[in-house]
């Protein structure tokens, strides 16, 4: 019940409403994690790949690092709400529609042990119809980026897309979008190598 509780929840909440409730409790309200920006103003960390928690590691200025980690936490966790929900909801209806299968109770009478039962013959077909989901909510993440940057002042792909839309820039917007559409055809390929891991009849087909 919590898992189905937390889901809806997090499926319910708009993810910009998420930012800012987030951005209020844990960095106005309890100062546990920055409110804003990429890295504090005070550190001049060395610009080598453009990935400020990669940098810091390759150029051993693990403060930077860690400080850019703090500062990924909070606008993470409210990308990834809403697809950790659909993903958590999906998975729990998967499993209890395997568990119904005639192979699963075949399994069982064999004498199997409940750990092996779950996660060959349950986990292992239930997870088809989650990785298609998990493919298509990756690709998605990326049009959240645009609220989730813009709340978090978080300079990125989201905040650049943002300034391209106000200022009609054209060029830009339908580069973003051939980018989309790569990523997502990119995405697709994955899922379907996954299949072929997952399920052994993919592979004769």
């Amino acid at each position: 019940m919590t898992s189905v509780s937390g889901s809806l929840i997090g499926i319910c909440i708009p993810v910009f409403f998420l930012a800012l409730l987030l951005k209020q409790v844990f960095a106005v309200n309890l100062g546990i994690f920055p409110a804003f920006g990429r890295q504090d103003t005070g550190i001049n960390a060395t610009d080598v790949t453009g990935f400020a928690v990669l940098d810091g590691i390759l150029t051993g200025e693990l403060d930077a690092a860690w400080d850019a980690i703090m500062h990924l936490i909070l606008p993470s966790v409210a990308l990834a709400s809403i697809p950790l929900a659909v993903i958590v909801r999906m998975t729990r209806a998967s499993v209890l529609e395997v568990q119904d299968e005639d192979y699963v109770r075949t399994a069982e009478a064999k004498g199997l042990k409940r750990s092996v039962v779950r996660s060959r013959h349950v986990l292992r077909n239930a997870m088809l119809p989650v990785v298609t989901a998990v493919g298509l909510l990756t690709g998605s993440l990326l049009s959240g980026a645009v609220l989730t940057e813009s709340v978090f002042s978080f300079g990125g792909i989201g905040s650049f897309i943002r300034t391209a839309i106000d200022g009609r820039d054209y060029p830009v917007l339908v580069g973003f979008i051939m980018f989309i559409a790569l990523i997502y055809v990119l995405i697709n390929l994955l899922v379907d190598l996954a299949y072929s891991l997952i399920d052994p009849r993919v592979r004769v087909h």
